[in-house]
């Protein structure tokens, strides 16, 4: 037994029924061509009938304000085996997945759920996996399913992914002396961080706040219909982008990936605003998780967040690109001057009054960023699972009272794995979203054909 930590404690303190707190993926398999008809039923027979142990955190269970062992930990609670109705295609799979979403965990067992989905269009099948967020992160999810899967397409052993032991399960095997020497040390790194936490601030209120106009504070995010109250209604709708497209585009323009994905999704959130004649004057403020991690270690969560203005105001897609280049570089480069708990303890101060009223909700007309656009990394590699090899993987994240959308990316192979998680009452068509972002890339495409594209240097 072991006491929540603080974070697990505001995960689990949000939840409601119309705000569930976990986070899920989707993974998409192609049954190999020779394989046997019960090739699925005997992927669902040898995983009930594994010999394999769960790992923290998937045998923890709530106990109050502590994490308890399941000692009664019952596979059939968890693991669950569905077929779609006929016809089978990625709108019923989406359908489908968009109402396990909206479903609470039932906290009186380990919180997490694993659907495996047969009766797919194409000889596919799929798994469903979500897990709450206080239990693990997102990203730390998605690999403790990928870490379940072989590089190897011959392979036929099987190892659940609750089965996989990951950082947590590691961090919590650590003495109590090791645990306690990191943590005194991580007190001594605060108190050296703190002169140089309080020059950045001070850079920020004298010269950058309302004088640079790069700089993106917390207070300019305007109203729009991104940032409402949320019903526990949810709908997920995803798609899959070549990424060489995303590439060819920022190397004519001279700029980055992660920026062109930035003005894919700005130009798409503009159009689908403008259909719902709902485009706010000012210009929309993204919130992008940015990892800091300086080292190896696998203890805590190393990121912040970086708020870019997306533009949405300009008409263009070069000047909204500009626009978001702009502002997020004037974020890394104050970034550069910090090591990785400066930054934490920057972020804290900057942007800790904005993260209270998105989790009391005290002001709901205020919100420091208008959506989350998150694009994580993803496997580089093929991946198979007894021999099915994995098609695609899209993320499905949380939305919240006030963050009634969220856009999460990962990459897989030489393609963007686009995941949209939004509020089927607030916002109406989400799905439309991603005709939106193929239409924008198209956009893009356009210009590099064009003489000249290149934007004016950054400085």
């Amino acid at each position: 037994m072991r006491p929540l930590h603080p974070i697990d404690f505001i995960f689990l303190s949000l939840e409601k029924r119309q705000q569930p707190m976990h986070v899920g993926g989707l993974f998409l398999f192609q049954i190999p061509d020779h394989a046997p008809k019960t090739f699925i039923q005997d992927l669902v027979a040898d995983i009930r009938s594994s010999k394999s142990i769960p790992v923290p955190p998937f045998n923890n269970k709530l106990n109050g304000l502590f994490w308890d062992e399941d000692q009664e930990f019952d596979l059939d609670h968890h693991f669950r085996h569905i077929a779609l109705p006929h016809p089978g295609r990625i709108r019923e799979l989406l359908t489908y997945i968009s109402q396990e979403h909206s479903a609470l965990i039932d906290r009186a067992k380990p919180l997490w759920t694993c659907n495996i989905i047969e009766g797919i269009e194409g000889n596919r099948f799929a798994m469903y996996f979500k897990i709450h967020h206080a239990m693990v992160d997102g990203i730390a999810g998605m690999r403790l399913v990928e870490k379940s899967l072989s590089q190897d397409p011959n392979a036929k052993s099987i190892v659940p992914p609750w089965c996989v032991e990951g950082p947590r399960a590691k961090r919590l095997k650590e003495p109590t002396s090791s645990r306690f020497k990191k943590i005194m040390g991580g007190i001594k790194q605060q108190f050296e961080a703190t002169p140089i936490v309080f020059r950045e601030l001070s850079q920020t209120i004298m010269k950058d706040m309302g004088r640079n106009p790069d700089y993106v504070s917390s207070f300019q995010a305007p109203s729009s219909i991104l940032n409402q109250r949320v019903s526990s209604s949810r709908r997920f709708a995803a798609q899959s982008f070549e990424l060489e497209r995303l590439s060819k585009i920022a190397k004519a323009l001279g700029v980055t990936i992660n920026d062109v994905v930035l003005a894919i999704c700005s130009g798409a959130l503009r159009e689908y605003l403008i259909t719902q004649q709902a485009l706010p004057k000012k210009p929309l403020i993204a919130m992008v998780p940015a990892s800091i991690r300086d080292d190896d270690s696998e203890v805590s969560n190393r990121i912040t967040m970086i708020l870019a203005n997306l533009g949405t105001n300009k008409e263009t897609p070069l000047e909204r690109l500009q626009i978001i280049r702009r502002s997020v570089l004037n974020a890394k480069q104050r970034f550069k001057r910090m090591n990785s708990n400066q930054i934490l303890n920057y972020s804290a101060l900057v942007y800790g009054a904005a993260g209270f009223n998105i989790v009391s909700g005290m002001m709901p007309k205020r919100q420091a960023f208008n959506i989350v656009i998150s694009n994580v990394p993803g496997p580089r590699e093929p991946l198979y699972w007894n021999g099915a090899k994995l098609d695609a993987l899209y993320p499905a994240s949380i939305v919240l009272d006030g963050q009634a959308l969220n856009i999460t990316m990962t990459s897989y192979l030489d393609k963007l794995e686009v995941g949209l998680t939004g509020c089927r009452n607030a916002l109406p068509k989400i799905q439309n979203l991603l005709t939106h972002l193929e239409d924008e890339i198209q956009r893009f495409e356009q210009i590099i054909g064009q003489e000249n594209p290149k934007l004016q240097a950054v400085s």
